[in-house]
């Protein structure tokens, strides 16, 4: 049976720093990136992909509260702005890595779920907003914001000059359609899944879902689908070609590979920032926890060179 594995595409599959996020640009991003996929491919992986949406999302509600200031078109709320942005980054790794098999005669069927991830209502994430998410406001609007949106948390940046509204960043509990995504990966489809974390999502009473205001941690939904689906091994891509400790100081060391009891030490010495490593170290450890082989974070240009990355495991 082929190995199955997940990979989640990091924000540079997308968007890379410096750019304005045009379409062209992340399709030219998201081609670099299915062209390095390829190399899973070749090796006989089956796959499930699946990436981070910070960027489109937050233009997505940047185009809402502009529709609504401008002509008084209803605001959507944060998880039908989530799926939106699903769809259409589905749609274009879809149609890049579509190209990318074309060029080399491989014939695979390409999938993209919109995918429900189940999250607890009384998880305490949601006593303690902490995620940025849409535009920044100025303070002489922020009365007229709190009237129209009540309920909603709003935080001051001072370093960027204004007000963000912040939402809960809770846990993942259960992936929508895993046996679907399962059954079709084991059975040759690539299946694109779990979008920028998945559409959170909570049973408002028994038998009845309903989306909630809150992002998931990509990695985490990553982490848990893998799980969830029996996967061998986890992908997480990133900007760097191997986790560092002391990054950016002198003695600057990059792992080769990393034990689960290693990561929970540098994670309680604070080796690993909460806005950039430490999440994927918390995905990579729950994966190897939960049973998985080996989970890897690199930069995707290392996808099928020898011990590339830095391998996580549960012993050496």
């Amino acid at each position: 049976m082929n190995k199955l594995a997940v990979v989640a595409l990091g924000g540079n599959a997308l968007l890379r720093a410096g750019q304005k996020g045009t379409i062209d640009e992340q399709e030219e991003n998201v081609y670099n990136t299915c062209k390095n996929i390829l190399q899973l491919i070749k090796r006989g992986y089956n796959l499930v992909i699946t990436h981070g949406n910070g960027p489109q999302v937050g233009n997505i509600l940047l185009q809402v509260n502009a529709g609504a200031q401008l002509y008084g078109i209803p605001e959507l709320p944060l998880d039908i702005c989530g799926a939106y942005s699903q769809g259409f980054i589905g749609y274009m790794i879809e149609q890049q890595l579509r190209n990318v098999l074309e060029e080399e005669k491989i014939d695979r069927d390409i999938i993209t779920l919109v995918t429900q991830v189940l999250v607890d209502k009384d998880d305490p994430a949601f006593q303690n907003p902490t995620k940025p998410i849409g535009p920044y406001y100025k303070t002489e609007q922020m009365d007229e914001i709190r009237k129209a949106n009540p309920g909603a948390v709003y935080k001051e940046d001072k370093n960027r000059g204004g007000w963000r509204k912040v939402v809960a960043s809770p846990k993942p509990f259960r992936i929508g359609n895993r046996k679907s995504i399962e059954n079709l990966a084991r059975n040759g489809q690539i299946v694109i899944a779990v979008g920028g974390g998945g559409i959170p999502v909570f049973y408002v009473k028994p038998n009845k879902l309903q989306g909630i205001d809150a992002v998931i941690d990509k990695d985490a939904a990553s982490s848990l689908l893998a799980h969830q689906i029996g996967a061998d091994e986890l992908y997480i891509l990133t900007d760097v070609n191997k986790v560092c400790i002391n990054f950016g100081k002198p003695d600057q060391k990059e792992l080769d590979v990393l034990t689960v009891a290693e990561a929970k030490q540098y994670l309680l010495d604070g080796q690993f920032g909460e806005g950039s490593m430490a999440p994927k170290i918390r995905a990579a450890r729950d994966f190897i926890k939960g049973g998985g082989k080996q989970a890897i974070i690199t930069d995707s240009s290392q996808l099928g060179v020898e011990n590339a990355g830095t391998r996580i495991v549960l012993n050496k």
